[in-house]
């Protein structure tokens, strides 16, 4: 369900970019740059949307927690990333932009979890450090 719901305002919000903040952004300072922010937020957002469908699919097949700390370091990553870029390409405050990476870092963290939970499905042994 989190992926539907995720996804479904991925596609509303990137949709809501197209026509209405582009619309609304028309003359704005720096309109091109805003409009890019918001463009990546909305495609991260979608695209960890997706991934939890596939979380999901993967911790039916794996007996591990993994799966859902995955998932949740992807929505704190669209809260974190996207949110951030949201608000920023609507106000053009750039302090918010100290967030940004924070969320980056979730979805690097939780496709870190995916690689790990897929090793268990396919039995093999994570590396040794």
């Amino acid at each position: 369900m989190t992926s539907a719901v995720l996804c479904f305002l991925g596609v509303a919000l990137g949709a809501l970019g197209a026509h209405g903040v582009k619309t609304l952004l028309h003359d704005a300072p720096e309109e091109a740059l805003r409009l890019g922010w918001w463009e990546t937020a909305a495609r991260y957002h979608l695209i960890h949307g997706l991934a939890i469908g596939l979380v999901s699919v993967l911790s039916a097949h794996v007996n591990s927690r993994v799966p859902q700390v995955a998932a949740a370091l992807f929505v704190t990553g669209v809260v974190l990333f996207s949110g951030s870029l949201y608000v920023m390409a609507l106000t053009g405050v750039h302090a918010l932009g100290m967030v940004t990476p924070f969320g980056g870092l979730a979805f690097l963290s939780g496709w870190l979890c995916v690689v790990l939970a897929a090793r268990r499905l396919s039995g093999a042994q994570p590396p040794v450090a």
